[in-house]
């Protein structure tokens, strides 16, 4: 008698889940069918941008220079313990009001590992950091995630995943690794370069190595 309750309520659970994706799933089609109609000019695209310390942060906002207009909001993701990132992005925003009505926003979640950090510990610092982005990654619902290789870009990425999965929203992950990365990805590289939608390398040894990237010279 246990096992068949136990059956039955399986089958109840898993009811619920298939249900809701479809609901998902539906509202998703029907929104995007009432957004894009014919002669409508055309929406912009909001883009979450994962900013990381030092050079990363740099690179990033290099990157966001060459962006148009029409990737905006922008925002912007850091570690809860980087305060540079932040000071160079007001900066660089500021900037671009010159030019531009920017919209952006900053947010903060836990690093997902820090520098000489052990893997063990890596392990819950992670799966934190991973917590407090799968809500944010809903929440903000962006077009794309750009990012180019701080840690803390891969609980993001996979947030962006989940949504994509659900069939909540498509969310397009755009990873760029770091210039100073000549024969061999970063570890966010790494695992990423099976997920992003488009994986771009600086350097024609990296190119070689991984044929699904992208090779377009010098791109900060």
């Amino acid at each position: 008698m246990g096992l068949l309750c136990g059956a039955v309520c399986g089958v109840i659970v898993t009811g619920i889940i298939l249900i809701t994706v479809f609901i998902l799933r539906l509202y998703v089609t029907l929104r995007h069918g009432s957004e894009h109609k014919p002669g409508q000019k055309k929406r912009s695209l909001s883009v979450l941008v994962v900013a990381g310390s030092g050079g990363h942060t740099t690179e990033i906002i290099r990157l966001m220079g060459g962006l148009s207009q029409s990737y905006n909001p922008r925002h912007y993701v850091i570690a809860d313990t980087d305060q540079m990132s932040e000071d160079k992005i007001r900066v660089f925003e500021t900037e671009r009001e010159k030019t531009d009505s920017p919209q952006f926003t900053l947010h903060r979640i836990p690093r997902s590992r820090e520098v000489r950090q052990s893997w063990s510990s890596s392990v819950l610092s992670s799966l934190s950091a991973l917590l407090s982005s799968v809500p944010l990654v809903f929440r903000l619902q962006p077009d794309v995630i750009l990012c180019n290789g701080p840690g803390t870009c891969v609980p993001l990425c996979a947030a962006g995943l989940l949504l994509s999965i659900l069939g909540v929203k498509k969310v397009v992950i755009v990873y760029v690794e770091s210039i100073c990365r000549v024969e061999t990805l970063s570890l966010s590289g790494k695992i990423l370069y099976y997920f992003a939608d488009y994986f771009f390398v600086q350097w024609v040894p990296l190119k070689d190595k991984y044929p699904k990237a992208i090779y377009l010279g010098r791109l900060v």
